[in-house]
């Protein structure tokens, strides 16, 4: 299938972050990958997945690596050492310690976070699925529950609700529960040792038949 280039952004490092549309004219989702750097898979399984899809009901949007300088890097963090998922100018953010977890000096204060909020607010999406490692669940924010099931039932991952600690500042609390958009943040098993682990590793390749069936639901429903 063809897709089309919509936006692109480069990073602090100089690296590409692109928003690329595969098509369709029904509901609008969104697919992010690589909001964290050290949790890769998310980049191989859009990829992989703009290169076999056929057919699209829906408008599928994708922004295969939103922090590639974190990939490159292999940190959690962008450049900045920022958590990008702590970095939306939600009402619980905060200044945090500078640690794996540190929110950035200000609110959507990173290249990154000011370009996904712009593709928010200029496409609109009516469902955003975002892609990480390495729990094994499905967490949702906002009036996302009974995708989230759905997507639970294809996965054989639990439903979550909460990802079990404070996340201020977080993309599913500025965009599910601020902006009451569904988001879907579905944690696959880990394909990198981290401390956050839960074995066994994993290959992006075993986890590719989960996310082709999970899009080509999404594609459709």
């Amino acid at each position: 299938m063809i897709k089309t280039v919509l936006e692109q952004q480069k990073t602090v490092n100089g690296n590409e972050i692109s928003l690329l549309d595969a098509g369709g004219t029904g509901k609008t989702i969104l697919t992010i990958g690589v909001f964290h750097g050290d949790e890769p898979s998310g980049k191989y399984l859009i990829e992989k997945y703009l290169k076999n899809i056929k057919k699209t009901k829906n408008r599928l949007l994708f922004i295969p690596c939103l922090n590639p300088d974190g990939l490159f890097a292999g940190t959690r963090g962008n450049a900045n050492g920022v958590d990008l998922n702590r970095n939306f100018p939600t009402k619980n953010w905060q200044l945090s310690e500078k640690n794996k977890y540190f929110g950035g000096e200000s609110p959507a204060g990173e290249i990154e976070t000011k370009f996904l909020i712009n593709i928010i607010e200029n496409y609109r999406p009516d469902l955003i699925l975002t892609l990480h490692e390495p729990y094994r669940i499905v967490n949702y924010d906002g009036p996302a529950q009974d995708i989230a099931e759905k997507i639970s039932e294809i996965t054989g991952y639990k439903t979550e609700e909460s990802i079990g600690y404070p996340t201020p500042g977080s993309f599913g609390t500025y965009c599910g529960i601020e902006r009451h958009i569904p988001v879907i943040t579905l944690e696959f098993a880990p394909t990198i040792e981290s401390e956050d682990a839960v074995l066994p590793i994993e290959t992006p390749e075993k986890l590719w038949c989960l996310y082709e069936k999970v899009m080509n639901f999404l594609a459709e429903f």
